[in-house]
């Protein structure tokens, strides 16, 4: 019998998906993953998978399987280039405009202004204001709380030089580059969501998703090749009382992947599927997809029985 799901492959069409043969059955070997895992119990009896893993995540991750709200923060500062930077004017009016911006390794925004922004003097209290938009579907922003200066000795004035050269590949006038410092920050999963606060110090050590760079174009790849398994996800991992029409993925990052679901009946939902285990790199969250695509299928023909805890917990956006 030979696999009906399509597997996810490379730009040089090497597959990534089951490192070798998919016919069912070959063996009954076990998929290794952490004990409190919801996938715990699936046993892969036809797929080898390559899977990045770490060791022992965090209570937070264990509970929600969802990168921290720091990391998310760091993650969108990476992947932004322009936000709106707000502070208040000589007048004592509330004023935003819009700036690129690059960060360091630790996150902190550095920017490059010109003499018409002199009307930020009194007051070196900002913020920086970044959104996401992720698959169309959602936008997840973080805004930083902080207060804006200079570099105060030229060897910083150097390094933050060289990352806006390596950010944008243009030579600037340092007198013209200012910072951002991050005494607080706000992230938020979307519009008209509530906020979570993220200290400083959380914000700085925590590190951007490993899958950030790749994530929009797998997600897209994923939701124009691979419909049927897509849906069938719904199906096998989610534990829904409604009927899907449709469904996408809006994002994926090293602990799992959300979805946007719509019920004709019931209303638009999103769902946050899980990964056996913790994946780091491209070739790992392909190896993942495919392995899970492979399992889904079975189950659905009744060849693997469902020895796993589907996710409950399904939120709805209207």
């Amino acid at each position: 019998m030979l696999l009906q799901t399509q597997s996810l492959t490379t730009t040089t069409t090497t597959h990534f998906s089951l490192s070798l043969h998919c016919s069912i059955p070959i063996s009954k070997s076990k998929f290794n993953v952490s004990k409190t895992n919801p996938f715990r119990k699936i046993r892969f009896k036809t797929l080898k998978c390559s899977i990045s893993t770490v060791s022992e995540p965090t209570h937070l991750e264990l509970k929600t399987h969802k990168p921290f709200p720091a990391e998310v923060s760091r993650t969108i500062m990476e992947l932004g280039s322009v936000g709106t930077l707000s502070t208040i004017t000589q007048e004592g009016w509330p004023l935003g405009i819009g700036v690129r911006f690059a960060v360091d390794s630790e996150g902190t925004p550095v920017l490059c202004l010109n003499d018409s922004n002199s009307q930020f003097s009194i007051d070196t209290k900002s913020s920086l204001h970044v959104q996401l938009e992720q698959c169309g579907l959602r936008t997840p922003q973080c805004t930083i709380l902080g207060s804006i200066d200079k570099p105060d000795d030229e060897k910083t004035m150097k390094k933050f030089n060289s990352i806006w050269k390596k950010r944008y590949g243009e030579e600037v006038d340092e007198s013209l580059l200012y910072v951002v410092s991050v005494e607080q920050v706000l992230q938020m999963e979307d519009f008209k969501e509530v906020g979570k606060w993220v200290d400083s110090s959380d914000y700085r050590s925590a590190q951007p998703d490993p899958l950030r760079c790749f994530a929009e174009n797998l997600v897209n790849e994923i939701n124009t090749n691979h419909v049927e398994d897509v849906n069938r996800f719904c199906n096998v991992y989610a534990d829904l009382n409604f009927q899907v029409s449709e469904a996408k993925l809006i994002w994926i990052d090293r602990l799992g992947f959300d979805m946007r679901l719509w019920s004709p009946l019931k209303g638009i939902f999103e769902v946050r599927i899980p990964f056996p285990a913790e994946v780091t790199d491209e070739k790992g969250a392909k190896s993942t997809f495919n392995c899970m695509s492979q399992l889904a299928w079975e189950v659905e023909k009744c060849f693997s029985a469902p020895d796993f805890e589907k996710v409950k917990e399904v939120k709805q956006i209207c």
